[in-house]
């Protein structure tokens, strides 16, 4: 960017676009109950009690987390686990952050929980994709942490995983997601309301010639580890990279490059709800909802304690 760009950007783009996210965010005063929100779920987060009366096999999940959201997975897999009655063992992906606090609050809640150091993840990056093969992939994950998601749970492991993000909260049986962890046999993805690949579709195109996913998003993302071919992922984010820089969808766009062509189970948007929004994101009749953008104020403000109502 030249530097009467970068003087533009400062001077009048950045300042529209903090503009614009306060009024998506509903104006100041509604940030304020928003945070006031976040900081309560926080607390109660230590209060969950362990889920009882649960039945069946636990059911493997992988999660990112660290100190600024283990609140938010920990109401992700207690919802969970209460709408479909099963006990979890969940592999939780730490980013460096979590502290001794958290973990040992969500070992109480899932004792069949499995937490992986951010030392063993970068002893995997070492051994299966070493800085000098693998320099784009490495580059990202040390400052793009979206594509954790694709990389921790997968490099060096074989078989079929559910990744989740955190900002999920679940209001009725999964069916859908309990039948896939049962009997994988294609990948599985929620649905957005756009395609939200950060990329062009003309560039997207060029690397491969299958159709894409329409919609794909990575929040529910079921993918088998050995089926994931490293070099043309880092071949993905080279080209992606080098033609229209770098961007926060690129995890989303390596997804959607990686499943082109191939059938898929897909969570029904309106069942899998991303970025619920009024009358749905007040009466959180779905599945389940992924709150992303402006619809963190119902998250924060709202519907984190309807998921407590008759907390066991």
């Amino acid at each position: 960017m030249s530097f009467a760009g970068k003087l533009l950007y400062r001077a009048w783009h950045r300042p529209i676009g903090k503009l614009l996210d306060v009024i998506s965010a509903g104006g100041p005063g509604e940030m304020q109950r928003t945070e006031q929100g976040r900081r309560e779920m926080e607390r109660a987060a230590y209060e969950l009690a362990p889920i009882e009366n649960l039945s069946g096999a636990p059911l493997e999940l992988h999660l990112l987390t660290g100190r600024c959201f283990w609140f938010q997975t920990a109401f992700c897999l207690w919802t969970l686990s209460r709408q479909s009655a099963r006990p979890l063992a969940p592999v939780i992906y730490d980013d460096g952050t979590l502290g001794g606090e958290q973990q040992a609050a969500l070992l109480r809640l899932f004792p069949g929980s499995r937490l992986v150091t951010q030392s063993e993840t970068t002893a995997r990056l070492n051994a299966f994709l070493p800085a000098k093969r693998f320099p784009v992939i490495r580059e990202r994950w040390l400052n793009y942490p979206n594509l954790r998601k694709l990389t921790d749970p997968h490099l060096g492991s074989s078989g079929w995983k559910l990744v989740m993000d955190s900002d999920l909260l679940f209001f009725s049986k999964p069916d859908l997601l309990l039948n896939w962890l049962q009997a994988p046999d294609a990948p599985l993805h929620a649905v957005d309301i756009a395609n939200a690949y950060g990329y062009s579709d003309e560039l997207l195109a060029s690397l491969i010639p299958a159709p894409l996913p329409q919609r794909l998003n990575v929040g529910l993302c079921g993918l088998c580890s050995d089926r994931l071919d490293w070099e043309k992922i880092e071949r993905f984010c080279r080209t992606l990279i080098a033609a229209e820089r770098t961007n926060y969808y690129l995890e989303q766009a390596l997804v959607a490059l990686l499943l082109a062509g191939q059938k898929c189970t897909v969570a029904p948007a309106n069942d899998y709800v991303t970025l619920p929004q009024p009358p749905e994101a007040q009466a959180c009749k779905a599945v389940m909802h992924h709150y992303v953008a402006n619809s963190k104020r119902w998250y924060f403000q709202h519907n984190w304690r309807r998921t407590m109502k008759n907390n066991p």
